[in-house]
C-alpha cells in the first residue's frame, strides 16, 4: 500500500515533466527581441553556423520557423556568409538544400538562440541590451552522427 502512495504521488510529478514533441521543446515562452538584440544574435550564430559547415561551402537553406524580426535578421545574416535561402517549395530540383530550424526564447530574463539541422545543433544564451546582445553562455554544440 505505501507504494501505491508514492507512486500516486510520484506520477504527476513525472507527468509534468514530459514534453509534447522532445525533438521540438521549448524553454520559455517565445520572445519579441529588438532589432539590435535580433540582428546581434542571428549575425553570432549564423557566423557559428557557417564555421560549422564550412566544408560544404556556400550552401542552400531552407529556414523553418515563425517569422519574426530574429528570423529577417538571421536569413540576412546568413546571406551575408554566402548562403542561398530558399522558401519552402521553391528549391530547384538539383538542389538538396540544408533545412535549417531556429528557436529564439525567453529563460530567466536571456535569450535562448538555437539553430538546427539533420547532423548539428547550435545553441547560446544572450542578454538583450539596448545596442545588441551579449552572449552569456559558451556556445553548445551537437553533433549527430
Amino acid at each position: 500500500m505505501p507504494r501505491f502512495f508514492a507512486a500516486l504521488v510520484a506520477a504527476p510529478l513525472l507527468a509534468s515533466c514530459q514534453t509534447a514533441d522532445p525533438q521540438h521543446s521549448v524553454i520559455g515562452a517565445p520572445i519579441a527581441i529588438t532589432e539590435p538584440a535580433a540582428s546581434a544574435i542571428a549575425g553570432d550564430m549564423a557566423s557559428t553556423f557557417a564555421e560549422q559547415i564550412r566544408s560544404a561551402g556556400a550552401a542552400t537553406i531552407k529556414l523553418q520557423g515563425e517569422p519574426s524580426e530574429y528570423a529577417a535578421a538571421l536569413e540576412a545574416a546568413l546571406k551575408g556568409w554566402g548562403h542561398t535561402i530558399v522558401a519552402d517549395g521553391k528549391a530547384a530540383k538539383d538542389q538538396n538544400p540544408i533545412e535549417l530550424a531556429y528557436s529564439i526564447d525567453s529563460i530567466d530574463g536571456q535569450v535562448f538562440a538555437r539553430l538546427t539541422t539533420s547532423s548539428i545543433s547550435l545553441g547560446r544564451a544572450y542578454t538583450p541590451t539596448a545596442t545588441g546582445a551579449t552572449p552569456t553562455s559558451p556556445l553548445s554544440i551537437m553533433q549527430r552522427g
